[in-house]
């Protein structure tokens, strides 16, 4: 026997097309569901792993390119000596990007801070890809945000011309 001599549903392994049925590929819907289930499945079978997704996020917070990047020089969680007692100690935070230092202090109700030199400033805060919660320092660079903090976090801060992006953080 050829390949001539072969039909068609010998070639697709005996199922003709009434088996299979008709799929209209053009189907929004049905492509919307057939893409759900893919990402269900491919993050069942192969997560991304935590470090990649990592580093996604801080790429993602470099998005602005003209932005300087702040590094942090004081963290309480680690520079800071621990007083016995205390319980609900809110987290002290420093950052340097040139002349600029913005100090932060992070609480269970929110962050407060000022940059330095003071100065006005739009500041945002970042979580991932939604969208920052803006914040504005006064004259004298001081700001508050009552929005408490989970998870990976960072500022982004506007001071006239400068962008300043401080490094991303577990709140």
């Amino acid at each position: 026997m050829n390949d001539d001599d072969m039909s068609d549903d010998d070639l697709n392994g005996g199922l003709n097309d009434d088996l299979l049925g008709e799929v209209d590929w053009g189907d929004e819907e049905f492509a919307g569901l057939l893409e759900e289930e893919l990402r269900q499945a491919a993050a069942v079978l192969d997560p991304v792993p935590a470090e990649l997704q990592q580093i996604a996020v801080d790429a993602y917070a470099l998005h602005d390119l003209d932005a300087r990047v702040a590094e942090l020089t004081f963290d309480s969680l680690v520079d800071a000596l621990p007083v016995r007692g205390v319980t609900d100690v809110p987290r002290m935070l420093t950052f340097r990007a040139g002349e600029v230092t913005v100090d932060v202090e992070v609480t269970a109700r929110g962050l407060m801070g000022q940059v330095l030199p003071p100065q006005p400033a739009r500041i945002e805060v970042l979580g991932g890809p939604r969208p920052g919660s803006p914040l504005t320092a006064d004259d004298l660079g001081r700001f508050t945000g009552d929005v408490p903090l989970s998870g990976p976090f960072a500022l982004r801060l506007r001071t006239g011309e400068d962008v300043v992006v401080t490094e991303w953080l577990r709140a």
